[in-house]
Order: structure tokens, then C-alpha cells, then sequence
């Protein structure tokens, strides 16, 4: 186990979770949801990211999913949310407010795809044990700026909160799109 490794681990990991780019959808969440669960969101996708790092492929290969459609999916789910932001229409009814902790901000906000395929590149190059440890750091680093969301949409205000949306809406819009195209081959 090196330091070196695990550092650059964890910043690998930190630039492809990207919390702070999901800010503005979080806020948008949280809105609508009247509460986030941070821990339960943070334990959730370090659930998910431990567990795909050991079973992922595995897992995919016996549902006969592959890595690209694993990753189309993700991008639907995005694409979504993105016209939401930038439309201001709600286009998914969440009968269960409650479970937008899980889904989208533990999957596929947190760990979405792109984490789940960097983990499997990870994984060839550093020991499971320097991956988790990066995992772990991540979480904590989620956690923080989770348990902020209610200081930083309030440090916003309503009209920043609004233009962050839309702007990060059709970024988030061009993401899908991206990652969509990557995913077929285009």
C-alpha cells in the first residue's frame, strides 16, 4: 500500500464524482424532496462503489449487461433530470420524496457510470485496498458538502440557485448526450 497511490486514487475519483458540478441539481432535489438523508445518500454510493469494485463486471456479464449500456442507462436518467433543470417542468412524480436520496443522488449523481467504469480501470492499476481507502475519502468529502447544501443554496440565494440550474441543466444536458454518444461508439 503506497500513499502515492491512494492519492491519486482518490483525486481520480474526486474529478469523476465531481460534487461540486452537482450542486446545483442536489439543490434542485432537495427543493422538491424538502430533505436530503446525507449519510444514508453518502453510505448508500459508497455501498454501491465497494461493492461494483469487487462484483461489477461479474454482476453485469451474468445479467448479460455490458459496461456501454450499463452507461446509456445512466445517461437516460440524467438526460431527464438535465430537461427538468432547464425546462422547470417535473417530468418524474416521486410518490416517495424520500428515496431521492438514493436515486438520483447516490445513483447515478454520486456513483454514477462514469465512477463505476473508472473503479474497474482503477482496479488494474492499484490495490483494492488503496481504492477503498480513496472511496472512503470521497464519501467523507460528499458528506461535508451534503450536510452543506441547505448553507450554500441559502449563500446563493433564490436567483443564484435559478441561473446555476439552468446553466448546469444544459451542461448536465450536454453530459448525457456525451455519454450517450461515447457509449454507442459515435
Amino acid at each position: 500500500m503506497e500513499f502515492k497511490h491512494i492519492l491519486t486514487a482518490t483525486l481520480t475519483l474526486f474529478a469523476v464524482i465531481d460534487i461540486f458540478g452537482s450542486l446545483p441539481i442536489i439543490i434542485d432535489l432537495k427543493q422538491r424532496a424538502g430533505k436530503i438523508k446525507s449519510f444514508r445518500a453518502s453510505l448508500v454510493a459508497m455501498g454501491i462503489m465497494i461493492a461494483f469494485l469487487f462484483l461489477g463486471e461479474e454482476i453485469l456479464k451474468i445479467i448479460g449487461l455490458d459496461i456501454p449500456s450499463f452507461a446509456i442507462a445512466g445517461a437516460f436518467v440524467i438526460f431527464f433530470l438535465a430537461l427538468e433543470m432547464i425546462l422547470g417542468i417535473k417530468l418524474h412524480k416521486d410518490e416517495m420524496p424520500e428515496t431521492v436520496s438514493i436515486v438520483p443522488i447516490a445513483f447515478p449523481l454520486i456513483a454514477g457510470t462514469g465512477v463505476m467504469t473508472t473503479l474497474l480501470s482503477l482496479r488494474s492499476q492499484f490495490d483494492k485496498i488503496e481504492i477503498i481507502i480513496a472511496i472512503v475519502v470521497n464519501i467523507i468529502l460528499v458528506y461535508i458538502v451534503l450536510i452543506n447544501v441547505k448553507h450554500i443554496e441559502r449563500f446563493l440565494g433564490p436567483s443564484g440557485v435559478g441561473i446555476l440550474r439552468k446553466v448546469f441543466g444544459i451542461l448536465l444536458l450536454a453530459i448525457s448526450v456525451k455519454i450517450f454518444k461515447s457509449s454507442m461508439g459515435i
